[in-house]
């Protein structure tokens, strides 16, 4: 009979504890916060291409408008990259600003790559950008169309003084699963990202 009482209180002492266990889990699966998938964004390592941003993930938006990457260069010029996203035609996108914290015009000395025909075609542009897969070994280089132009940015005309331009370059997309990447354009220094999932 003691036997039988003990199971019993056994099974009711389980259930209540599947009960609570469930309950637990009820209240902090999924919440409304954006991290129901358990990545927890990385501010520094995020952005839309706006510059400001709401999707969680890895690197899509940074939390409150934090660029993925900002680097300085000569002349006083500051490249922050906003957004690296991985689209749906086998490419990857890359945007942010550039802005021109010197005293005089800019003129993006050498953005536009070395490849002189390439050069001729897409003056005052990124043209001359690289995305590198240091885990695959590869450099990619900006897509072009059939005429040589550069899928990218062409500024148009020199940046002012104080003032910034909005960029974005389109480059081959690295295997999935390779996604951190170095955007390298002229004499920069690289800017470390990582690519995110497009929308």
């Amino acid at each position: 009979m003691n036997h039988r009482r003990v199971l019993r209180a056994r099974r009711t002492m389980t259930a209540v504890a599947l009960a609570a266990g469930l309950a637990f889990t009820a209240g902090c699966g999924g919440g409304g916060d954006g991290g129901g998938d358990g990545k927890e964004p990385r501010s520094s390592e995020q952005a839309d291409g706006s510059g400001g941003g709401s999707d969680g993930g890895r690197s899509g938006a940074p939390a409150d408008g934090e660029p993925l990457a900002e680097v300085r260069g000569g002349e006083d010029i500051t490249l922050t990259i906003t957004s690296a996203r991985r689209e749906s035609g086998g490419f990857v996108t890359v945007s942010g600003k550039v802005t021109n914290g010197g005293g005089k015009a800019w003129v993006a000395p050498g953005w536009e790559g070395d490849e002189s025909e390439v050069a001729l075609r897409n003056k005052l542009s990124v043209a001359g950008a690289k995305l590198v897969d240091k885990k695959g070994k590869k450099r990619y280089l900006v897509l072009r169309d059939t005429e040589g132009k550069c899928l990218c940015t062409s500024f148009g005309q020199p940046v002012l003084a104080g003032k910034s331009k909005t960029w974005y370059a389109q480059f081959p997309a690295p295997p999935e699963g390779h996604d951190e990447v170095e955007f390298q354009i002229a004499d920069m220094p690289p800017a470390g990202v990582t690519i995110s999932e497009g929308e």
